[in-house]
């Protein structure tokens, strides 16, 4: 099958692979524009660009699809019977999403109707759902609202973290997309109960509230790292990031929510504890609690803010 595969992140470099793999002729790449990264923001090409090339596939990286006649054109021209979307970062305008034969297919990290939006998987964490999934669905102009033609659940654990999970379901995601573009599939209409929105997350969502309960801070912990970053502030305004952490949910404490309780770095949380064993201080790597401790001293007693500190950057 001719097809236009359109991605940006390490998500969707998977499903490239499987469908190039499956033997499926892929007439163009599009992906986001090379960004500044590092320190010495040089200009980086994103996972699928990088993916692209190495599989000899031609790129294009426009800025922008909105009122852009020569992009569709462009696209137009690559007769495609169907194009595969993949956390591409650009809304398609209706004019592309009729030009391939077929349509255009999207690999959307969720089970829709619930998390439809860009967090799906913080989201899902966040929420304390049980499970996840991955939906392919045929795309139409509302934000994930097409009739899906296959989905599959993958379990959320109390150790899921954010990582984990976008890394099965990117896995899956690349199985579901080859099997749909195998065989026919029914489309089947999303359904109108259980709708739920996914936000595009910002750095003031990983700000720690020690007055949550440690089953609420450890979930958003494990759904915020790597990026946001959950994190902390001391009394003099130094950030902590929280890459880890060990919920003690039935621990009776008498302290102020976050204060440290003892010296395994126990924090008291508005219900139970919630015992930090990865930090970061400025400037440095993540450590273990133990490594952390050695050069940086938080007493029992030390008491940590929930003062917003650093600004909704979108990510």
């Amino acid at each position: 099958m001719r097809l236009v595969f359109m991605g940006t992140p390490d998500f969707a470099v998977p499903a490239l692979q499987a469908l190039h793999a499956a033997g499926h002729d892929i007439a163009a790449v599009y992906t986001q524009p090379p960004r500044p990264a590092g320190r010495g923001k040089a200009l980086r090409a994103s996972p699928v660009h990088q993916a692209a090339e190495q599989l000899g596939i031609a790129v294009r990286h426009p800025v922008s699809l909105r009122k852009n006649a020569e992009e569709w054109e462009a696209f137009k021209a690559l007769d495609a019977d169907v194009a595969v979307v993949a956390a591409y970062g650009l809304i398609l305008p209706q004019i592309m999403l009729d030009t391939p034969r077929l349509g255009c297919l999207n690999i959307h990290a969720s089970l829709l109707p619930r998390w439809r939006g860009a967090s799906p998987i913080q989201s899902a964490i966040l929420a304390g759902d049980t499970q996840s999934g991955v939906t392919i669905m045929q795309m139409e102009a509302g934000l994930d609202t097409g009739p899906m033609l296959l989905r599959e659940a993958v379990d959320i654990t109390p150790t899921t973290t954010a990582t984990s999970l976008h890394d099965a379901l990117s896995a899956l995601g690349s199985t579901l997309i080859t099997k749909v573009l195998a065989a026919p599939h029914d489309p089947v209409p999303q359904p109108e109960e259980g709708v739920t929105y996914a936000p595009r997350l910002t750095k003031e969502d990983g700000r720690i509230n020690w007055q949550d309960s440690a089953t609420a801070l450890d979930r958003r912990i494990r759904a915020l790292t790597p990026w946001p970053g959950a994190y902390t502030l001391m009394a003099d305004g130094t950030v902590l990031k929280i890459g880890a952490a060990q919920p003690l949910p039935s621990l009776n404490h008498t302290g102020t929510p976050g204060t440290v309780l003892d010296d395994a770095l126990t924090i008291a949380c508005g219900t139970g504890a919630l015992r930090l064993t990865h930090l970061q201080k400025p400037g440095r790597g993540m450590m273990e609690a133990d490594a952390f401790l050695r050069g940086f001293s938080l007493p029992k007693g030390t008491i940590f803010s929930s003062t917003p500190d650093l600004t909704g950057t979108q990510a």
